[in-house]
């Protein structure tokens, strides 16, 4: 382990000048979801592609309904139905004077009509009054004939969708460095984009390491405890927007815990283990990964498989931290604390901006703002030392109240916060009423 003491500020930024973006790749519209666009994509055909009705309705001249209404209807000779899926009246005839087109919605204005009149500002063809619905196609499957009264005027392009009224050919549908999202798929596939050239979502290994651990559901025998951290990482992991493999707890066995972590590395763009990296006599992550060279950043490792750095941060919680690369490939390690509060916090300041940065993004922070603190006694904190408090902020008030105590072991605490509280290095004490810096979780 370094004995040099480092600030939050230097371990982050030797993470990040180490991640770089993993190498974009062609997917499917499907498996595209979540990832980076790398180029602009520009539209081919117009969306709508064609001059389509926004109701069911009947498609009209304008002349013909102008000044139409209930006492007075205009008397149209309907002349056939137009569905969506057609391309026009089915014998190719135009709307012409006195004439309406009985129209779906979707469906593509018929020629020589210029506005569409909603079913209900008609007799629906019934010879009554005002309709609620179109009779259905099925009671008279030979096509709409007759004659339609329509009770209001409407202006030219009325209930029409606008061919490229959307996005017309040579647009910007998307810029790269967007995510693809339900939107954004739906527009690529809107527009005939059946793929897309993006930066694939980030496979992060996660393991936590302990003989006392057990998991979840199994009978706690005596000095045992759930693994937690693993299961909040995890799901760290995939909020921030990797794909994410979580590995059952890893007993206290350096060698057990280097073929763990070597059987991983075919499915990992990042490796994050959690506990072991502190001084005790069995923290196995320091003992298991210090056998290989150390390095600063995983970038400057010229031996294979780089090497792991195990150092001291000016921060609390999360004082010891591990940060180098592994294996063949240089895969990035980043070695957490145990104490779920420290690891969890450790994940938010260092994992997910390294996460982000893999996916190719360019803002990988949290929001920060500013808040008033909300609390009845001062903060405390050491010197020298950055803290982070959780909390729960509350943006209408532009405050932000502590939750818990300082413990790296409340996990109760950290559970009903979405925030962290910043005091820096040089602040002891921080008073009610004052301003702090608030990282937003949420």
């Amino acid at each position: 382990m370094s004995s040099t003491i480092w600030s939050v500020d230097e371990h982050l930024d030797d993470i990040l000048a180490a991640v770089k973006p993993l190498e974009p790749i062609e997917l499917q519209l499907p498996d595209a979801q979540g990832c980076v666009l790398v180029e602009d994509v520009v539209v081919e055909v117009a969306l709508p592609p064609f001059d389509n009705s926004s109701m069911d309705g009947y498609a009209v001249r304008i002349s013909d309904v102008e000044g139409a209404s209930e006492e007075f209807p205009a008397v149209l000779t309907v002349i056939g139905d137009v569905a969506a899926g057609d391309t026009g009246l089915a014998d190719g005839r135009s709307v012409g004077p006195g004439e309406a087109a009985r129209i779906m919605t979707g469906a593509p204005l018929p020629a020589g009509a210029e506005a569409v009149v909603p079913v209900e500002w008609t007799d629906g063809g019934t010879g009554g009054g005002p309709a609620d619905t179109m009779r259905a196609h099925s009671d008279a499957p030979e096509g709409a004939s007759g004659e339609v009264r329509v009770h209001r005027s409407v202006k030219a392009g009325a209930h029409v969708r606008a061919e490229g009224s959307d996005v017309r050919p040579g647009d910007l549908a998307l810029r790269a460095g967007s995510v693809v999202g339900p939107p954004q798929i739906g527009l690529l596939a809107a527009i005939g984009r059946s793929t897309v050239k993006v930066r694939p979502r980030p496979r992060v290994v996660v393991l936590s390491t302990g003989s006392e651990l057990a998991q979840p559901g199994e009978e706690l025998t005596g000095g045992r405890i759930y693994d937690s951290n693993s299961f909040a990482l995890t799901a760290a992991a995939r909020d921030a927007g990797a794909i994410a493999y979580r590995v059952p707890a890893v007993a206290d066995d350096a060698e057990t815990l280097r073929a763990t972590i070597e059987d991983q590395l075919i499915r990992a763009d990042v490796v994050v283990t959690t506990g072991g990296v502190s001084v005790g006599a069995y923290d196995v992550v320091k003992e298991a990964l210090s056998s290989v060279t150390s390095v600063s950043s995983a970038g400057e490792a010229d031996e294979p498989g780089g090497g792991v750095d195990f150092r001291k941060l000016a921060m609390q919680p999360g004082k010891p931290q591990g940060f180098g690369s592994i294996g063949p490939d240089h895969t990035p390690l980043l070695a957490l604390p145990g104490n779920p509060v420290s690891s969890y916090v450790s994940f938010e300041l260092f994992v997910r901006p390294a996460i982000l940065t893999l996916m190719g993004l360019q803002d990988v922070h949290r929001p920060k703002v500013r808040a008033t603190l909300s609390t009845d006694v001062p903060l405390t904190s050491p010197s020298g030392k950055r803290q982070f408090l959780r909390g729960t902020y509350d943006a209408e008030a532009g405050t932000v109240t502590p939750v818990g105590g300082p413990g790296s072991h409340l996990i109760a605490a950290l559970a009903q916060a979405d925030a962290l509280i910043v005091l820096p290095e040089d602040v002891t004490s921080a008073e009610p009423g004052t301003e702090a810096e608030v990282i937003l979780l949420r």
